[in-house]
């Protein structure tokens, strides 16, 4: 199962990490589950530059995102990838901008996919914009 988890942050109802843990841990192939790994990308006070920053806005390509996790759902020994973005929505340095959740068999598996995913969803799914101070 892939799912991409939606931006609820207004009403308050995105996903904790705990809970995706416990979700995939309960699924029917959850023994085939050797490893979980995650991202959480927050907003720092500094862009790649060096600039001060005072927070961003994401803007989200779903297709994109969508065509990113069915590729590497079929990659060998993963059984889960979860992604949430928040989108369109003022952050402050600190904030959550992106969680990123793989499951899989072993670790020579899971953290290359970990890698493929973050590296092709930060160059090709989102686009920020920064608040410089």
């Amino acid at each position: 199962m892939v799912r991409e988890i939606p931006n609820n942050r207004e009403s308050g109802q995105r996903m904790e990490l705990k809970e995706i843990i416990d979700e995939i841990k309960e699924r029917p192939d959850a023994d085939r589950v050797g490893m979980i790994l995650s991202h959480t990308g927050i907003v720092r006070g500094t862009a790649r530059d060096g600039r001060p920053v005072s927070g961003l806005t994401v803007a989200v390509d779903h297709e994109r995102l969508q065509q990113i996790i069915e590729q590497e759902k079929h990659s060998p020994g993963i059984v889960d990838i979860r992604v949430e973005i928040v989108e369109s929505v003022p952050l402050a340095i600190g904030d959550e901008i992106m969680r990123l959740v793989v499951a899989g068999d072993i670790r020579d598996n899971v953290i290359p996919v970990l890698e493929r995913t973050l590296t092709a969803v930060k160059e090709t799914v989102t686009d920020k914009t920064e608040d410089y101070i």
